[in-house]
């Protein structure tokens, strides 16, 4: 089935507190006209990724098959979906649905996948079936010389990398693996050097880094950005890969308990619930705006030099999940200090991870532009209008219930 024209474009009445992403100047000998075909489209950063490209001046189609967990139940396109966008609801595991929409695209941007990654533990089949299979069929199309594509961009995550990087002050940078059960049963969270026990500190994460993938989700994305640079590689198609960090702004799916730390704390908040925080909050992440991941992206779409490159897209900063807690319940008038600290840990749970972004900003001239405070002020001037059903306890309780949290 093919949608076009029937969503409606977004409700500009409201002041926004971000501005929009600056266009990139494109260079010469990079693609800047034609059709781009973006899976996932209708999706959270799929749909801020098809504003940036048609305002760059490109025509837009949209793969998305308009998954109940992201979009609700009996969902049809999202109101936020631009009247330009040429929708076409199907599946990336489907030849037919993805050779109708590659058809006379120019460039594919894949962001389609089934995220979550305490879900991607017990639904295995599943989102291997979505993200690696859905991948090797986008490919196979790619592949088979009957579609237009001629550059090709790929969303993977910063997950692949297992825990950040740390230094030990007695053996210098380290690159641990997980954890030990018995340390964190012990309640002791803190990463210990691999080889002497001592407390490290947390570091940057590059691109070089080894990767240790701790979830299905995790070993899903793996595999997109290898086997997207591998058919580039040997069909001759420029390919990149963009390892996002933790995103946040408009248009998370806040009744989506599996995904987006802002979004669900957003969502237990609007609830009058009190956000779940597992270990003990001072674990930390990279949160990135949506507009600054769509502006990155474009920047390597029209870069000759990234092509068959990955490339790290943060902010450079930690932020602590107590931190994201504490400013999104500031921003709603919600307590500050009304949180669920479970003092437990989840399986396959990381400890510190932000980025270090000096490659995409010296290859791709990109530096993050939100700020954490009006990035995270915009995102609650969403939420305040917005209907949230709250899931995270029937979240929480199917990870129990699986022996997945501890």
């Amino acid at each position: 089935m093919r949608i076009l024209g029937s969503a409606r474009p977004l409700d500009c009445g409201r002041t926004r507190m971000v501005d929009e992403p600056q266009i990139p100047q494109q260079p010469k000998g990079t693609i800047v006209a034609g059709r781009v075909l973006v899976t996932g489209g209708a999706g959270f950063i799929g749909s801020h990724m098809t504003d940036l490209l048609m305002r760059s001046g490109y025509e837009v189609r949209a793969l998305d098959n308009l998954d109940p967990q992201v979009h609700g139940e009996k969902a049809g396109p999202p109101d936020y979906l631009k009247d330009e966008v040429e929708l076409v609801v199907g599946d990336v595991r489907s030849t037919e649905d993805v050779r109708r929409a590659l058809d006379g695209c120019r460039m594919l941007v894949h962001f389609a996948a089934a995220v979550g990654v305490g879900q991607s533990m017990y639904r295995i089949e599943h989102y291997t079936s979505v993200n690696s299979l859905g991948a090797a069929v986008l490919l196979e199309a790619v592949a088979s010389g009957k579609t237009d594509v001629e550059r090709m961009l790929v969303a993977s995550s910063m997950s692949i990398y297992g825990e950040g990087l740390y230094e030990c002050p007695s053996c210098g940078r380290v690159t641990p693996r997980l954890r030990p059960t018995e340390q964190l049963e012990s309640r002791e969270w803190e990463v210990r050097c691999p080889h002497c026990s001592r407390s490290c500190s947390p570091l940057p994460v590059p691109e070089d880094k080894p990767l240790y993938p701790t979830s299905v989700y995790a070993i899903n994305k793996r595999d997109h950005e290898e086997m997207f640079i591998a058919v580039g590689d040997a069909y001759d198609i420029p390919t990149t890969a963009m390892r996002f960090f933790n995103v946040y702004g408009e248009r998370q799916a806040l009744s989506n308990p599996y995904t987006g730390v802002g979004a669900i704390f957003a969502s237990r908040l609007l609830n009058d619930k009190p956000p779940v925080i597992f270990e003990d909050g001072e674990q930390s992440r990279d949160f990135v705006h949506v507009s600054d991941i769509t502006r990155a992206c474009l920047l390597a779409l029209h870069n000759e030099e990234a092509a068959g490159r990955v490339f790290n897209v943060g902010t450079g900063k930690r932020t602590t999940i107590m931190q994201i807690a504490r400013a999104i319940a500031r921003e709603l008038g919600k307590p500050e200090d009304d949180f669920i600290i479970k003092n437990q840990f989840r399986a396959g749970d990381i400890r510190h991870c932000f980025a270090d972004v000096t490659l995409a900003r010296d290859l791709l001239g990109f530096e993050a532009e939100v700020g954490f405070d009006d990035g995270v002020g915009e995102l609650c001037n969403w939420v305040a209008d917005q209907t949230a059903e709250d899931l995270v306890e029937k979240a929480v309780s199917e990870l129990d219930d699986r022996g997945l949290t501890r």
